[in-house]
């Protein structure tokens, strides 16, 4: 079973090219790994649920085959 904590815990993101390439609770832990991939960055991640400054939106693409 889970902790209660788990949704109010901050999480650490390393980034590259858009795909998260690790995860974890400590910040300095995140900078260190980010070191050994060029080009990645840190970043908190969302908590489950939170949609601030994302767009989770699906769009159609209209395609006329007249």
């Amino acid at each position: 079973m889970a902790c209660s904590c788990q949704g109010k815990r901050q999480q650490f993101e390393v980034v590259r090219a858009g795909k998260v390439l690790f995860t974890s609770a400590s910040e300095a832990t995140a900078k260190a790994v980010s070191g050994r991939y060029t080009g990645s960055t840190v970043r908190r991640s969302p908590k489950p649920g939170d949609n601030s400054g994302k767009n989770n939106s699906v769009s159609a693409k209209t395609i006329d085959r007249a």
